[in-house]
């Protein structure tokens, strides 16, 4: 138990996942924590942070292992301790997904869109294109067509030659429109992008985690350890929240969008929290050396500066 009542309920709305996601809070904590700090920490010290969350050492073992499998981390032994790092390919990963959440806000959209046409490829490697391009902003505004707002040409070439369809699939860039927003476009938007349910999801966020706001701003003092907790409980659901999120520029958003709302209140807790969180992470986590290395320059202009 913490001691503040809103943060129990977090914890045990996430002990209470069927089944419980250890890996994903872990990538959470690399994502946010860890990294900042070098990067590399000892499994040992890992387990003691993550104890509280309700986690027992097995799972997060287990957990370890399996991240360490797909690629997204790598062992190094030490005597006999391990301590584990984000990969290559892992920290790629994570910097285009994390990058999102830590902005301070969304860029200016110019009204040109990014159109890939599919029609020329088997059903098969249509579904794998679609669900890539998907996770990177774009949607379906025809069977074949997907469109993106906001994209960079360079990495949809990219991830087309990864998947081997890129000779077999057709890109368009459209010029800047006058009309930015039209009622027709609205209406494609939120079919095309199912908004509606990701307003529901947002606002789901911000019903979880205004109470907690609220009791954090009545504290006299705020305690280290339930710091930690509200913070990496925080990102962890925020982050899941942005992977759904094509991110779409506030022209093409309901004007009630309360994807913004929720953006403002997850600034608000974290540049709130952050401070004492890294205290409890500095008497906790240990690597090789030692204690943990100094937070890296770039941690500090988060949600666009935390000093």
């Amino acid at each position: 138990m913490t001691s503040l009542a809103p943060l129990d309920q977090l914890i045990t709305r996430f002990q209470q996942q069927t089944p419980i996601r250890v890996s994903s809070l872990i990538i959470t904590l690399y994502g946010d924590a860890i990294e900042p700090h070098g990067g590399t920490v000892w499994l040992g010290s890992l387990i003691q942070l993550l104890e509280p969350m309700g986690i027992n050492e097995r799972l997060i073992r287990t957990s370890i292992f399996r991240l360490t499998k797909e690629g997204w981390l790598s062992a190094e032994k030490v005597g006999r301790r391990s301590y584990y790092s984000l990969t290559g390919a892992g920290r790629r990963r994570f910097e285009k997904a994390f990058k999102r959440v830590y902005s301070s806000s969304v860029p200016v959209w110019d009204g040109a869109w990014c159109l890939v046409v599919l029609s020329q490829l088997s059903q098969d490697k249509r579904k794998q294109v679609r669900e890539e391009l998907e996770w990177q902003g774009f949607g379906a505004i025809a069977p074949t067509v997907l469109a993106n707002p906001r994209c960079d040409r360079v990495d949809v070439s990219a991830t087309l030659q990864e998947l081997d369809a890129l000779d077999d699939s057709i890109i368009f860039e459209t010029r800047t429109q006058d009309v930015l927003a039209s009622r027709a476009l609205r209406a494609q938007v939120r079919e095309s992008w199912n908004i509606d349910e990701l307003g529901r999801h947002y606002s789901e966020f911000i019903q979880l985690f205004r109470p907690l706001w609220k009791e954090l701003r009545e504290q006299e003092s705020l305690k280290p350890a339930d710091c930690f907790l509200a913070r990496t409980l925080l990102i962890h659901e925020y982050r899941r929240l942005l992977l759904r999120d094509p991110q779409l520029p506030d022209e093409l958003l309901p004007g009630d969008w309360e994807g913004r709302a929720a953006r403002q209140l997850c600034r608000n807790i974290y540049r709130l929290i952050y401070c004492s969180a890294e205290a409890w992470l500095n008497a906790t986590l240990e690597t090789a050396d030692g204690p943990l290395p100094d937070a890296s320059e770039s941690f500090y202009q988060r949600f666009g500066g935390l000093k």
